[in-house]
C-alpha cells in the first residue's frame, strides 16, 4: 500500500507541471488500480468540483464509478453537474438505482433538465415518476418549454422578497434560503400575484438601514426576459448589461425563474461550436460526442453538404468545357484558373466571416446591412488592385503576351469585387430569411465564386484575344 502522506505530497508536486484535473486524474488512476482508496479520497477532498469532474471523465470507464463513489454525498451531486453528458449517462448505468435517484433528486432543476434532454424518453419517465412531488412538478414545468429558450434554461431556485419587508427581515430570509438557491447576489421583489416589481443586489441589502423597507432600496427598472426568449438573445442580454443573472417572466409578467451567467457560458460555447460546424459544411449534431462518434456517423454528417458542393462545382466544369475553343488555342490561360478562383474564394471567405461574426455580435447594426455590403465591395476592389501589382507582370511573363496579363488583371479585380460582395450579402440575405447565416459561409461562397470567376475570366480572355 502507498503511504497516504507520500501520495498527497506526490500529487502536490506533480500539479506544478500539470493542470489540476490532469494531476488529479494521473494520481487517482494509479491509486485506484492499486486499491488504495483512502489515499484517493485525500486527493479528491481539497480539489475543486469542476477539476474532479474533468479528472473522473478522463479515467477509464471501469474506474469512473469507483472514483465517483469515493466522494462525499453533497460533493458528489455538485461534481455530477459538471460532468460531460456521456460520463453522466455512463455513471447512471453503473451506479445502483438508489444512488442514481438520490443524485437526480438533489440536482438543481436546470441541470436536471439538461441531463434529461440527453436521456431516452423511457428513462426520463422513470426518473420523473421517482422524484418527489415538488421536484417532479418543477422539472415537468421546465421540460414543457421549448428547447433552447429561457424557460428551458432557467432555474426556479431564486430568492424573492416583498416591498413591505424591512432590510433586516429580508436579510434573515436570505440567510435561511441561501443554501437552497443557485445565487443570492441578485434578489428580486414581487407583489402578491408574483409580478416582478423590482430588483436589488445583496450589497444594497447589506448596506441598507435595518428598518428600511425593501421598496425604498430596490430598483424598479428591471431588465427581464420572457420564457420563450431564444437562448442566444438571452446570452446577448446578459453580456450587454453585465448581469450575473436575468429574471424570467411568463406571459402574465409573473416571475418564474432566473437564468444565471454560468449556464449562458455553456450556451455561448454551444452556439459558437454550431456556427463553426456550419461554416465548415458539417451537419449539426451533438458536438459533445463528435470525437467519440464512429466513422460512419462522422461521414454521414459531412457527406450531404459535400455532395451538394460537388454538384455545384460541376457547373464550373461545364463553364470550362464551353470555352474549350479559346483554351485549346491559348493553353496558358488554363494555368491561371486556380490562381483566380483561389483568390476569389479566399476574399469571399474573409468577407463572409466578418459579416457572420458581425451578425452574431450584433455589431453590424452600427453601420447597417447596405453599408456593410458596400464597404466589403470596395475592400474587394481595393484588394484586387493591390494584387495586380504582382499578378499582371507575372501573367505577362508566363503568357508572353500583354493581352494575357490584361485578361488576368481585369478578371482579378472583377472576381475579388464580386467575391467580397457575395461574401457580405449572402449571409445577410440568409439572416433576413430567418435562416442561419453561418450556412452561407466559406464552402458555399468559394463554390459560387469559382463558377462566376471562371466564367468572367474565360469570357474576358475570349473578348481580348479574339
Amino acid at each position: 500500500m502507498i503511504d497516504q502522506q507520500n501520495a498527497h505530497n506526490n500529487f502536490s508536486s506533480s500539479s506544478v507541471e500539470l493542470t489540476s484535473s490532469e494531476a488529479i486524474a494521473f494520481e487517482l488512476e494509479e491509486l485506484l488500480v492499486a486499491g488504495n482508496y483512502d489515499s484517493a479520497k485525500l486527493i479528491l477532498e481539497p480539489s475543486q468540483p469542476v477539476d474532479i469532474a474533468e479528472a473522473i471523465g478522463s479515467l477509464p470507464q471501469i474506474l469512473q464509478a469507483l472514483a465517483f463513489r469515493l466522494l462525499k454525498k453533497n460533493e458528489a451531486i455538485e461534481v455530477y453537474e459538471y460532468l460531460d453528458p456521456l460520463v453522466q449517462q455512463t455513471l447512471l448505468d453503473r451506479l445502483r438505482s438508489g444512488e442514481v435517484l438520490e443524485i437526480v433528486e438533489k440536482m438543481s432543476p436546470d441541470d436536471r433538465v439538461q441531463l434529461f434532454d440527453e436521456l431516452p424518453a423511457k428513462v426520463v419517465r422513470k426518473f420523473l415518476s421517482a422524484l418527489s412531488p415538488g421536484e417532479r412538478k418543477v422539472t415537468a414545468e421546465l421540460l414543457g418549454y421549448e428547447p433552447e429558450t429561457a424557460g428551458r434554461l432557467m432555474t426556479t431556485e431564486f430568492i424573492d422578497l416583498k416591498e413591505m419587508q424591512t432590510a433586516e427581515e429580508a436579510l434573515s430570509l436570505v440567510r435561511k434560503r441561501a443554501p437552497f438557491t443557485e445565487t443570492i447576489y441578485s434578489l428580486y421583489v414581487t407583489d402578491k400575484e408574483r409580478h416582478l416589481t423590482g430588483i436589488l443586489s445583496l450589497r444594497d441589502l447589506v448596506t441598507a438601514e435595518p428598518q428600511k423597507p425593501i421598496g425604498e432600496v430596490m430598483t424598479r427598472d428591471v431588465v427581464n426576459i420572457s420564457t420563450n426568449t431564444n437562448q442566444e438573445e438571452v446570452a446577448r442580454a446578459i453580456q450587454r448589461y453585465d448581469f450575473l443573472a436575468l429574471p424570467v417572466v411568463d406571459k402574465e409578467k409573473r416571475l418564474v425563474g432566473i437564468v444565471t451567467v454560468d449556464d449562458l457560458i455553456d450556451v455561448i460555447e454551444q452556439e459558437a461550436t454550431r456556427d463553426i460546424y456550419a461554416a465548415g459544411a458539417v451537419q449539426p449534431g451533438d458536438e459533445d460526442d463528435y470525437f467519440q462518434s464512429g466513422l460512419f456517423t462522422i461521414a454521414r454528417r459531412r457527406i450531404v453538404w459535400l455532395l451538394i458542393l460537388v454538384l455545384a462545382n460541376g457547373i464550373t466544369t461545364k463553364v470550362i468545357a464551353m470555352n474549350d475553343e479559346i483554351l485549346s488555342k491559348v493553353v496558358i490561360l488554363a494555368a491561371f484558373i486556380p490562381l483566380l478562383i483561389g483568390t476569389g474564394g479566399n476574399v469571399g471567405a474573409q468577407s463572409s466571416t466578418v459579416v457572420i461574426r458581425g451578425l452574431s455580435t450584433q455589431k453590424i447594426k452600427t453601420i447597417g446591412p447596405l453599408k456593410a455590403i458596400l464597404k466589403e465591395s470596395l475592400a474587394g476592389a481595393m484588394l484586387g488592385i493591390l494584387m495586380l501589382i504582382v499578378v499582371i507582370p507575372f501573367a505577362w511573363w508566363q503568357g508572353e503576351s500583354p493581352l494575357i496579363g490584361l485578361a488576368v488583371g481585369i478578371s482579378l479585380i472583377s472576381i475579388t469585387t464580386l467575391a467580397s460582395t457575395a461574401g457580405a450579402s449572402l449571409p445577410l440575405l440568409f439572416d433576413k430569411m430567418g435562416l442561419d447565416p453561418a450556412l452561407m459561409s466559406s464552402p458555399f461562397i468559394t463554390t459560387a465564386t469559382d463558377i462566376a470567376g471562371v466564367y468572367i475570366y474565360l469570357s474576358t480572355a475570349s473578348w481580348l484575344l479574339r
